[in-house]
Parts: structure tokens; sequence; C-alpha cells
């Protein structure tokens, strides 16, 4: 089967990571999630996922990496990319194209940093390298719903600021189910994250970056900001930046012509 999918868990410094693996090519990639993993890992999803992302599937095997189960207070996006070295050891993957969104994207910088001789190609989608007025407001938002344990509420901040104000008044009617379906028992794993997103910088460590890069990002994007794409297109050497002005936070969802994009640079470095 050409999807060939399959759900998976790594030991990993006395927890457990779980992944997701699709897809029958010779060259990987890895996908790396947002912030709505500290809510919900990747287990259970292979199938779904690689219908969702079935473009890839002919080209690539496709991994992707939640992160750890346990993680310790004050974790950082650094500390998760090396989490990520460790989990390719372990699966013997030397080297990937790395393509991170939102918070995936900020460890995938730290990733791409570190580890170069780990990164083919790097995709860097809807994400910043240092925090901003725009990123600060809505994570300390979702934080203080957690603390609450409001999760209708924070999934409905979460709906009405990743996606497009028409895609928020069709679809905000699932948020009760959608509510149900995703709380945790605890919110300690995604409060963690949530921080490792307000304290993340990597904004100093772009020009290390030497991978060939493609930068993502939303004119309208309501979680972050379309500038932070700009800033790190700017200091990547070589950085290929695509903006969508109509689309936010929500773009590699509602953009149809997303996985397109990204299929185009993977195979010719070019969009």
């Amino acid at each position: 089967m050409l999807l060939n999918a399959k759900n998976g868990t790594l030991s990993i410094d006395g927890t457990a990571m779980d992944y997701i693996r699709f897809g029958a090519g010779k060259e990987i990639l890895i996908m790396l999630p947002g912030l709505g993993d500290g809510l919900r890992s990747t287990r259970g999803t292979a199938l779904p996922m690689a219908l969702l992302y079935r473009v890839f599937a002919r080209d690539f095997t496709v991994y992707t990496f939640s992160r750890k189960n346990k993680l310790a207070t004050g974790a950082s996006t650094r500390d998760m990319a090396r989490d990520l070295k460790k989990a390719m050891d372990i699966l013997g993957i030397p080297k990937a194209h790395i393509f991170g969104v939102s918070m995936g994207g900020m460890i995938a910088q730290h990733f791409a940093a570190d580890y170069p001789e780990a990164v083919d190609k790097l995709i860097l989608t809807v994400t910043c390298s240092q925090p901003n007025p725009i990123l600060t407001e809505a994570v300390t938002e979702w934080k203080s719903l957690a603390l609450r344990g409001d999760h209708a509420a924070l999934m409905d901040s979460n709906l009405r600021r990743i996606y497009s104000e028409a895609y928020y008044r069709k679809n905000k009617w699932l948020v009760p189910i959608i509510g149900k379906l995703t709380k945790p028992q605890s919110y300690e794993r995604f409060l963690i994250q949530a921080e490792a997103c307000l304290t993340h910088d990597a904004f100093h460590r772009l020009q290390e970056i030497h991978a060939p890069t493609l930068v993502i990002g939303g004119e309208l994007d309501h979680c972050l900001g379309g500038e932070a794409s700009q800033e790190i297109a700017a200091r990547i050497p070589g950085a290929v930046l695509h903006m969508y002005p109509q689309w936010g936070h929500g773009l590699y969802e509602e953009a149809k012509d997303f996985n397109t994009l990204v299929l185009s640079f993977l195979q010719q470095g070019i969009i």
C-alpha cells in the first residue's frame, strides 16, 4: 500500500515519544506539528495524516514526531530539537527534509542550526524566531484558559485566531465536539509547550542556517503575525519567502495550493 501508514512510540529519556510514518519514498520528510501537540499527540493519527498529506507519499517516507509525553518543566524549543535528533538516531535517520509548522517551525530553527548535517531542505511555515506582541497575546490567552480548565473557550480561541473569519463562522459549531475529543487529562504538557513558545529565541541563530529554506507566511496571521515570517526569511542566507496575502495562521489547511507549493520546493528547490 502506497500510504504505508504506521503509528509508533519511542522510548527517550525515560519517557515515550509518539510518532507516525507513512509513504514509500527513498527520501525522508519530517513534519513537526504546532502547539496543538500539547493537547493531543500524533498517537493513532497515522492514517488520517497519510490521507491529508498523501501528495508526499510517493516520493517521500514521511514522519511526524510529537514532543515527549513527559516534558521537564522549563523545557525549551532547543531542548525539543535535541529530542528530535535523539528520535532520528534511534530510527536510523541520518538526514531528512524538515518541515515545521508554527511551534514546530520554532523547533526546526534550532534543529537546523545545531545539526546542519542532518538537514536536507527546510520548510518553516507560519512561525517566528522570537516572541512578538501578537504571539504573546495569543499564547498568554491560551495559557489562561487552560489554567482555568475552560477547554471550550480554548478551542474557540484557537479556531478564531488560527483560521479565516469565513472558516470560523462556518465551523464554530464544531467547537463543543472538538472540545470533547481533544480535552487532555492534564494541561501540564500543553502549558510547558506554551511557555516554550513564549521564551523561544532563535533570532540570532538564523544566520547559522545554511540548508535551502522555504519560509511560508500569512499576512493575516493572528497568532504570530506575517512580519515574523518576513523577518526569518530576511536573516536565513538564501531563504525563499512565500507570503499568502489572503490567509492567516491556518493557511496550511486553507490554501488549496499549499501542499503543491511545498512539494515543488522539495522536489525542485523552486516554487
